[in-house]
């Protein structure tokens, strides 16, 4: 068939009826509904391709041009432009099905309708959300259904929070011992100047709710020490770290890779930022990186060094999308890579961190990390999904 007699050619219909006869008789269907109609309910032979991702992908999906298709949309508007742009690629036995869906039903054809995974506030909520495909209403109840603990609600926190509450991360715990200062405000967004004096846990859990009824916050008003960050951790899928010593940093690392938590580190000192993502066994630990305590000088507190106010909300969002892409299992997390924010450049440079075999935390003669441990590297990434492999 030539290109001229493909185009020329008129869009074939069919029937709900007769679509019901071609598909008990080996006719492929191809969905062209957009991904959101699809998690309503499909027929469950069917392939979705949306009609605006028709043309870059039928080839990969439907290679054989001669295959036999009966293409669908909600009503035969949408399957027939799809049917007509398949005539122009050369596809030779496309049909469109002319009708409805509540049609197919009711003449008896296949239908799987899935379990609500969310409630009707919660379709509203997070529409725009679920229109992603590695979203979509399950990727939206996973999120729902994680628990995320942020050390420190200051600067690194307050944006992490406020995004992880906005985005429907279910739980959030927030460990901080301090109260909202004049000077937090500058760059700590989840207080506000009404709060000062406020314990931050409080101050914060209020900004959170306001956002988003639904999150569950828990105050944990303690400074996290070696004595109770297991107690902290334990209930937890993710830890971001917003911590400003390296005290907290070794203790909440070594806790961590005992209890098989990753972690999503943030630091920052003026205009510079730094994020990685830690997942013990899958990639290098915080000691791996720093095997020696640099001396405190290296890391002086905000009220000594001074710190651009948006910096921390920059690096602190970046916390936020490798929790996302933890949670849900998809993406390149920052495991084996240091990602460095110059803010005064405008540049984003990368360094590779490997895993240290002499680690004392997860190296191979770390406790839980030799050979009789099942705990591997492999077993790792399954434990966090595809998220946790490193390049």
């Amino acid at each position: 068939m030539t290109q001229q007699q493909t185009t020329a050619q008129p869009t074939r219909e069919v029937t709900v009826s007769d679509a019901l006869r071609l598909a008990e008789a080996g006719y492929r269907i191809l969905d062209v509904r957009e991904p959101l109609e699809w998690n309503d309910g499909h027929i469950p032979t069917a392939t979705l391709v949306p009609l605006s991702d028709l043309l870059d992908q039928i080839e990969q999906v439907v290679p054989d041009k001669a295959t036999r298709l009966v293409v669908h949309c909600a009503i035969g508007a949408r399957s027939a432009r799809a049917v007509t742009a398949l005539g122009t690629l050369g596809y030779t036995n496309a049909v469109s099905m002319r009708g409805t869906l509540k049609e197919w039903r009711e003449l008896g054809g296949a239908w799987e309708a899935p379990t609500p995974l969310l409630s009707a506030d919660q379709l509203r909520r997070y529409s725009r959300q679920l229109l992603i495909p590695e979203v979509g209403q399950k990727g939206q109840r996973t999120l729902l259904d994680g628990k995320v603990l942020l050390i420190g609600a200051g600067g690194l926190g307050s944006p992490s929070a406020l995004y992880l509450a906005a985005s429907g991360v279910g739980t959030i715990g927030l460990v901080d011992d301090d109260v909202v200062e004049e000077s937090n405000l500058q760059r700590q967004v989840v207080h506000t100047t009404d709060r000062v004096g406020m314990p931050k846990t409080e101050s914060a859990r209020i900004s959170i709710n306001a956002l988003n009824p639904e999150i569950r916050v828990i105050e944990h008003r303690e400074r996290l020490d070696a004595a109770n960050v297991e107690r902290l951790i334990a209930d937890y899928d993710v830890i971001v770290d917003g911590t400003d010593n390296f005290d907290t940093r070794y203790v909440l690392n070594d806790a961590a890779v005992r209890l098989r938590k990753p972690i999503v580190h943030g630091s920052i000192y003026r205009w510079d930022g730094q994020v990685t993502t830690f997942v013990p066994f899958a990639g290098p630990c915080y000691r791996c990186m720093y095997p020696t305590q640099p001396p405190d000088e290296l890391a002086p507190a905000c009220s000594v060094a001074g710190v651009l106010g948006v910096l921390p909300g920059i690096v602190g969002m970046l916390q936020a999308n490798e929790v996302f892409k933890l949670l849900l299992g998809v993406g390149e997390p920052l495991v084996g890579r240091l990602l460095m924010v110059d803010a005064m450049s405008t540049t984003f440079d990368e360094v590779r961190v490997w895993r240290d075999p002499a680690c004392p935390a997860c190296g191979e003669g770390a406790v839980g990390a030799g050979a009789g441990n099942p705990v591997t590297a492999t077993a790792a990434d399954d434990a966090v999904g595809a998220a946790a492999r490193s390049r």
